[in-house]
């Protein structure tokens, strides 16, 4: 007798331990060529260095007549553009790599789980979309020109080329990161670690821990700190009404017969 429940989803569909590191190994290189497929393309249009002109174009708006970027590196020139192409490959190749994620995952989840993952990755990955975009177009073009009307008249600002992609990394990271905020406030309601009244309450802390989180990730001016302190606070009463949708709409068929009950 097998003691597989008869109304299991997932009956019947366990493969050998060899077949999933198989299937992992596919998924990984199917991975690895679309990013390698968008980098080829980048690179033959628009080109590397059109690529960095692109991501400097904020800066170089906000610097003094007559100044421009430098490069302290001896390959700095060829690397930074190179790598910046490699960074972008990366993020427009990113659905195709989540894509391969979830094609070797959900034949191993539940139709509930299913319904709730998959809304999770795209939503997400939409979100860290607009955080990096919201960083760019919004906050590099108020923030730089802030910063560099603090700088001395006897300073000369030439920014090198490599210290500014660090800063934008890190810049895009922070802003994609903290949008994601309604995923966390989702995935924690969810889970049962937390009730929806405790994330109405701390609603109030919240706003004082995204403020010091805004503080310690972005440029010391005001207007970075604004800018990622105001979208983190809205985010997070968005994942609370998020929350409610998913908790109704992704509970497994036991939870679902439970709920009258209780």
């Amino acid at each position: 007798m097998s003691a597989t429940p008869p109304d299991d989803e997932l009956a019947g569909t366990e493969q050998p331990f060899v077949a999933h590191l198989i299937e992992l190994r596919d998924r990984l290189i199917r991975a690895v060529a679309g990013i390698g497929l968008v980098f080829g393309a980048l690179v033959l249009w628009p080109g590397p260095k059109h690529l960095y002109d692109y991501l400097a174009l904020p800066l170089v708006h906000a610097l003094p007549e007559g100044s421009r970027m430098i490069a302290v590196g001896v390959v700095s020139p060829f690397l930074i553009p190179i790598k910046v192409t490699a960074l972008a490959a990366f993020g427009v190749a990113l659905p195709w790599v989540l894509y391969q994620v979830w094609a070797f995952v959900a034949p191993g989840l539940y139709r509930h789980e299913k319904r709730l993952v998959a809304p999770l990755v795209i939503s997400s990955t939409l979100l860290f979309y607009l955080g990096v975009a919201f960083c760019y177009f919004f906050v590099f073009g108020k923030a730089f020109p802030a910063i560099q009307a603090m700088a001395p008249a006897s300073v000369a600002v030439s920014p090198d080329i490599e210290a500014y992609l660090d800063f934008v990394i890190n810049m895009f990271l922070a802003f994609g990161v903290a949008f994601e905020v309604p995923i966390v406030v989702i995935i924690l309601a969810r889970m049962g670690l937390v009730s929806l009244e405790q994330l109405r309450s701390f609603r109030r802390y919240f706003w004082v821990v995204a403020a010091a989180v805004a503080g310690l990730v972005t440029p010391p001016d005001a207007v970075s700190m604004i800018a990622l302190l105001i979208p983190m606070g809205l985010l997070y009463e968005v994942g609370i009404v998020a929350a409610q949708f998913f908790i109704r709409h992704t509970q497994a068929p036991e939870e679902a017969e439970d709920r009258p009950a209780s």
